[in-house]
């Protein structure tokens, strides 16, 4: 949305890591075996077609869009998200994505670790109730089995490994711009962004 109004690409970084996750399962692969799995990492290749929400990501040029969201690779991507030499293989190709041109990046250490140089940054929050009740919904037509309590334990526990693992831990830059999203709608959000924007929006 927000890549697409400024005609920028879009980077989604969790994708990437979801991307590995899905291989390394795919291939039966130890996901406590870091050297096997820095190893997959070196192996596959990730591409992004479209944008925004209409973004399908490609392993090993196969598309792998909707297996990667499925609750298996969630519950996994914690292994590979908190391998070293992954993070570090992985840094490396987003910023040379960036590279290549103005882009939209997301992920969870976007402004402090992988380009802490960026123009704008923005911190994303919502409530555990309100984000697990958006993921959900996402989760809800693919998995009928999994519960809503289920996805807020989920959350609460990625978000624990998250903000308090060594290496590139997620934090609030102090540049960044909060913006809480529990009352808000997505275009609400948007709007808040374009804002802040405004210098680089196209009239």
């Amino acid at each position: 949305m927000l890549a697409k109004r400024l005609g920028f690409r879009y980077l989604d970084t969790g994708a990437m890591y979801r991307a590995i996750t899905w291989k390394a399962m795919q291939k039966g692969i130890n996901l406590e075996d870091k050297d096997a799995l820095c190893h997959i990492a070196d192996q596959t290749k990730i591409e992004f077609q479209g944008r925004d929400e209409n973004l399908d990501v490609f392993v090993d040029g196969v598309n792998v869009t909707k297996e990667i969201r499925l609750p298996s690779v969630t519950n996994n991507i914690h292994y590979i998200s908190d391998t070293p030499g992954v993070r570090q293989r992985m840094v490396k190709l987003q910023r040379k994505f960036a590279s290549e041109g103005n882009t939209v990046a997301e992920g969870r250490d976007m402004g402090t670790v992988v380009f802490p140089q960026a123009e704008r940054k923005f911190f994303l929050d919502a409530d555990v109730e309100e984000r697990a009740r958006r993921r959900y919904v996402e989760f809800e037509p693919a998995n009928k089995k999994i519960s809503y309590n289920d996805v807020i334990k989920d959350i609460e526990t990625r978000d624990r490994r998250d903000t308090t693992r060594n290496n590139s831990p997620l934090v609030k830059g102090d540049d960044a711009i909060y913006i809480n999203t529990t009352k808000l709608s997505i275009e609400e959000v948007f709007g808040i962004i374009l804002k802040e924007l405004a210098f680089i929006v196209k009239k």
